[in-house]
């Protein structure tokens, strides 16, 4: 008979202390880790950067990862956006009645991996279970601090006319794969979420070009979204080059058949990287050379005309308005 999480595992008893022993410590142990009511850190000097957030994808396991990978990802993902290298991470878990034990494994697992290849230690947290029917399988919610690195500042009203605009490979891959994986359009498709931790990256691009003014992670909205965030807040417009915007030929087909736009899909392991144009050689090398950003591309400018739009130049040589994202942007990832 399969295992399963019950309420009793999340009463505060023995039950909690197994759970928390056999799947949670197994794999999160580290120097830090703590089962203490709170984790005491060294604080490194310097400024700090913590990011915190929710992940309820469903269904929590696609092609390339699952809810656990997601939910290190999305937040040391945040912090590295800020310039800032990820130390420690706290996580909170809300797990349904009737969880699988190896699927809930399955998820700790996945956390463990994702976060020795980012490099941040999990050192605290917390377990709750709801009563059947009232959450979707798992809910976790991560927040993380980091250490800025010398000399960075980053922003999203820092964008100036001229700068270039780098995307670190192709988009909307993970949208994609959400979508499929609910099976809601009978669609069949080699696709597979681009689900990665982006700290090494970030930092190599950050060494070889200090400069960088503007570095978002194309999560929730797609990159279309971020680059409409940024031009409100520097005032700016883009000029984006359509033949230029990378998009797995999957992906590509299945947004034909949907009528979606791939840069309103969900992005997990890319970046929107803004910065001086005499800084571009410099950035795409390093993103080149870094693990998951071997497809950095430079898709446009940043300009002074039209301030607070993003315009696409086509391969016929026409101009269009990119439609700003507004109401319930599709497939809904969380």
């Amino acid at each position: 008979m399969q295992e399963t999480v019950t309420l009793a595992h999340g009463a505060g008893g023995k039950q909690t202390s197994e759970l928390i022993e056999k799947v949670f410590r197994a794999h999160f142990e580290n120097p830090h880790f703590t089962p203490d009511d709170a984790a005491l850190l060294d604080i490194p000097a310097g400024r700090l950067a913590m990011s915190t957030d929710g992940f309820i994808v469903s269904p929590a396991f696609f092609p390339g990862g699952n809810i656990g990978k997601l939910s290190i990802c999305g937040t040391v993902n945040d912090l590295a956006c800020m310039g800032a290298q990820p130390l420690y991470m706290t996580c909170a878990f809300v797990i349904e009645e009737g969880f699988p034990m190896d699927r809930l494994e399955e998820i700790a697992a996945a956390m463990e991996k994702t976060a020795a290849e980012a490099g941040v230690c999990i050192v605290a947290g917390d377990t709750k279970v709801a009563g059947k029917g009232q959450v979707d399988g798992v809910f976790i919610t991560t927040t993380a601090v980091g250490r800025v690195m010398d000399g960075v500042c980053t922003g999203g009203a820092l964008a100036k006319p001229g700068d270039c605009v780098i995307v670190t490979g192709d988009v909307g891959r993970h949208g994609c794969t959400i979508l499929l994986a609910r099976d809601e359009y009978g669609i069949e498709a080699d696709v597979t979420s681009d689900c990665a931790p982006l700290w090494a990256a970030v930092q190599n691009a950050l060494t070889d070009a200090p400069g960088i003014h503007v570095i978002r992670d194309a999560t929730r909205g797609g990159v279309g979204t971020v680059l409409y965030e940024i031009a409100g807040q520097s005032n700016v417009g883009f000029s984006l080059e359509a033949e230029k915007i990378p998009v797995d030929p999957g992906v590509r087909g299945v947004c034909g058949m949907l009528g979606l736009e791939p840069l309103y899909l969900a992005c997990e392991g890319r970046l929107v990287i803004i910065a001086p144009e005499k800084d571009r050689d410099a950035v795409l090398e390093a993103l080149r050379r870094s693990p998951h950003t071997e497809g950095a591309v430079c898709i446009g400018r940043v300009t002074s005309d039209h301030p607070g739009r993003v315009v696409l130049n086509t391969e016929i040589g026409a101009q269009t308005i990119l439609p700003q994202p507004g109401n319930e942007l599709l497939p809904r990832i969380c």
